[in-house]
């Protein structure tokens, strides 16, 4: 697994090692992070490599490949764009030459981001998104968009069993309270008693997929029948406006939201929501774990942070 200490290939690792697999899991620590492995690392069947991807000249031979490797959050891929595209684009690539070379079976981690800023709502897999290739997005929209296609000719070329999952916002513990991801941005905010930040007006709309039932979803795709269809989307349906998923969190928080508005960032999407009809057609996967009930275990793992209470998180 590529991207393995990171918040949804941590918990991948864990849910694989309790079914038994023999788990392999590399990560240059840029985004991920070694604690989120705690427990794996007790296992005698899982193994750890710290290595930056695109600079592995082979990857060791295994019978699936989960290819999670990517900053994910836009600070993140904004402070090293070079990296962003190398691990989508050089990356990708090593592990579906690793993934030829032992017959194996790859899963290709892709996003939402794919869309951009989209024109339809919810977004099917049929749409071909609205990206704009030079923007400040561009390094992780179009990293992705590349790695899809190559994952596509390799299926085209060599008859690899590879399979896409267009992932959703997703949340959950382990998420990285510095990550700028709107969830984990919101229930900071809050712990700190600092105003919730809003860009725009807040109308922009977005969905939220609880960790455990994404990577339920991952594992159902992986192991899937041969040639179930691909790219398929991952995510919860039902989607909030930004100002109400502060409201939500603040309910949560048990504190009265303040907001401070900023202007919308450049691309942000003005929509984002999954059409799931693919997946419930193939999987039967569905979203299982309310928002709400989700938002109380996430909000539990960041206070065991200590944020909020002096703590240095």
């Amino acid at each position: 697994m590529t991207g393995g200490a990171g918040f949804l290939g941590s918990h991948l690792v864990d849910s694989l090692l309790a079914k038994r697999w023999d788990v392999v899991a590399i990560d240059n620590l840029v985004t991920g992070r070694r604690a989120n492995l705690t427990d794996a690392l007790g296992s005698d069947r899982f193994r750890f490599r710290r290595a930056d991807l695109s600079r592995l000249d082979r990857l060791p031979r295994a019978e699936r490949y989960y290819h999670l490797a990517s900053p994910a959050s836009p600070p993140a891929y904004r402070r090293d764009p070079i990296g962003t595209l190398l691990v989508n684009g050089v990356g990708t690539y090593r592990v579906l030459e690793a993934a030829r070379r032992s017959d194996g079976r790859v899963l290709l981690a892709s996003t939402s981001e794919v869309y951009g800023d989209p024109e339809v709502h919810p977004q099917h897999e049929r749409y071909w998104g609205r990206v704009n290739p030079v923007g400040v997005r561009a390094s992780y929209d179009e990293g992705k968009r590349y790695a899809e296609a190559l994952a596509v000719a390799y299926r085209r070329r060599y008859g690899l069993d590879v399979r896409i999952a267009r992932i959703f916002n997703t949340y959950g513990p382990r998420m990285d309270p510095k990550d700028g991801r709107l969830i984990s941005n919101l229930i900071v905010q809050g712990l700190r008693g600092m105003p919730f930040t809003i860009y725009g007006r807040g109308e922009q709309t977005r969905s939220f997929c609880y960790v455990s039932d994404l990577n339920r979803g991952l594992e159902l795709l992986m192991e899937a029948s041969p040639g179930v269809p691909s790219p398929m989307n991952l995510g919860n349906p039902r989607d909030f406006t930004v100002l109400n998923t502060a409201k939500l969190i603040a309910k949560s928080l048990r504190i009265a939201p303040q907001f401070e508005f900023h202007p919308l960032p450049e691309d942000d999407p003005r929509q984002r929501s999954p059409d799931i009809r693919l997946a419930r057609k193939q999987l039967g996967w569905f979203p299982k774990v309310r928002f709400e009930d989700g938002l109380t275990k996430t909000v539990e793992y960041f206070r065991s942070l200590g944020i909020g209470r002096g703590g240095s998180s």
